[in-house]
């Protein structure tokens, strides 16, 4: 009977972390349609506008979106709470919170310069130095099948593969070779590094049992400042064109939209790697590469003159890559690799002075109802200032002065909102955002 008992309890943990597995699936697709929507507002750079002055207005929209979210899906009585019972993960959300600023601003000098159908799959080889920091830092894939690591180590080629192609593509265009292009490529691919760099911090504190959304709230104050100090002086400090683009209320909109949009597709991000990993998470998530050329080809047309040797290695490295980010994300964990994850856990609580059930408890997205509470005026408050914010913004706003095909325009939008309905729905079902 004990037996039994045993092997119930082992079949019901295994479906549990299968159905983890398929929430962190579902997180990361969404995250891709959303992060590569996100960066069609920097086409603005091509409107005279330093790439500085783009990211920091990016990001000022992108301040208020992360501290709209967290208040409104869990209460700021929550997130302060879980802030505070891991003071120590705030030091790690104000630095990723830097590298983020430094990787977006390098990805605006790179779609100013190559362009975002080739921009866009050059920096998401990001996945490789993240695989590479979950293998060392957190002893992922420590424990896997060898299925697995067939999996991860074709999918790891693949993706250099694609980047390759992606790259000698800037070469074979119709228009010859852009006039910085080699500038643009070093620009992605330092964005890469530093995307690849950041997901240290966020894998540390969900091993610690954060959650996504608290973290956030204190990563917006590290991308922030950081935005500020770099605009202020590499940027002209005052001269700045920056200072501009805030006046241009017209064409602020767009920008802050564009933060929004990243906002949600970096939670989602967020969650999926949360539930599988630094490895797994992040290659799913970069499929947004694949979206990304959807917006930069269908809506503003930047393959329209394109050759066919263009199209092909543009098209060609595209689904190799997408191909690449699955085999590595559909590589499920075993139990050996899950007990793995819980030794690392384990020394975070050991390091940190943890309670051990609570941290395995949020891993699972099962935590603690104490640490909720009712929502307090100032959570309204926040939320209905951001809302006015957008609405005031917008009712300003204009159409940019670019060529843009507005059925594709559609299309997209469409996808985003099923994008969200889907996963945000899931995610609520089974963890309460949690």
């Amino acid at each position: 009977m004990g037996a039994d008992n045993a092997v119930g309890v082992k079949a019901r943990s295994v479906a549990a972390h299968r159905s983890l597995h398929g929430l962190g699936v579902i997180c990361g697709l969404a995250a891709g349609v959303w992060l590569g929507a996100a960066e069609a507002p920097t086409k603005l750079v091509n409107a005279g506008f330093s790439p500085f002055a783009v990211s920091l207005c990016m990001v000022a929209g992108v301040f208020t979106a992360r501290w709209t979210f967290p208040t409104l899906l869990k209460g700021t009585t929550y997130v302060f709470a879980d802030l505070f019972a891991k003071k120590h993960l705030m030091v790690w959300a104000v630095l990723a919170g830097a590298l983020w600023a430094v990787a977006n601003t390098l990805t605006v000098f790179a779609i100013r310069d190559v362009g975002l159908a080739t921009a866009f799959p050059l920096w998401n080889t990001n996945s490789l130095i993240g695989l590479l920091w979950g293998r060392l830092l957190f002893r992922e894939l420590q424990g896997a099948t060898a299925k697995n690591i067939a999996k991860v180590v074709c999918g790891s080629i693949c993706i250099v593969a694609a980047a390759i192609m992606l790259g000698f593509s800037t070469i074979q265009g119709a228009g010859g070779v852009p006039p910085h292009a080699v500038m643009g490529l070093l620009a992605a691919a330092g964005a890469s590094l530093m995307w690849g760099t950041m997901y240290v911090p966020y894998r540390k504190a969900y091993l610690s049992g954060m959650n996504p959304l608290s973290f956030v709230t204190i990563f917006t104050v590290g991308e922030l400042g950081t935005m500020f100090l770099l605009t202020w002086t590499l940027d002209g400090g005052m001269k700045s064109s920056a200072f501009r683009l805030m006046q241009s209320r017209q064409l602020l909109f767009w920008l802050f939209l564009g933060g929004f949009v990243w906002v949600v597709g970096d939670l989602f991000q967020q969650f999926a790697t949360k539930y599988l990993g630094i490895g797994r998470g992040i290659p799913l998530s970069n499929t947004n590469q694949f979206w990304g050329l959807a917006w930069g080809a269908l809506v503003f047309g930047e393959l329209a003159s394109a050759n066919r040797a263009h199209l092909a290695l543009v098209l060609g490295g595209s689904v190799v890559m997408i191909l690449g980010a699955l085999a590595i994300s559909t590589a499920v964990a075993s139990s050996r690799e899950n007990h793995s994850r819980n030794e690392a856990l384990a020394r975070e609580c050991n390091r940190y002075g943890l309670d051990y059930g609570e941290v395995l408890l949020s891993q699972s997205g099962d935590e603690f109802s104490e640490r909720g509470g009712r929502r307090r005026w100032w959570d309204v408050a926040i939320v209905v200032a951001a809302s006015c914010l957008f609405l005031w913004l917008g009712l300003n706003a204009v159409v940019p002065p670019l060529a843009m095909n507005l059925g594709w325009i559609a299309v997209l939008t469409l996808a985003l909102l099923v994008a969200l309905g889907g996963a945000g729905w899931a995610l609520w079902r089974q963890t309460r955002f949690g």
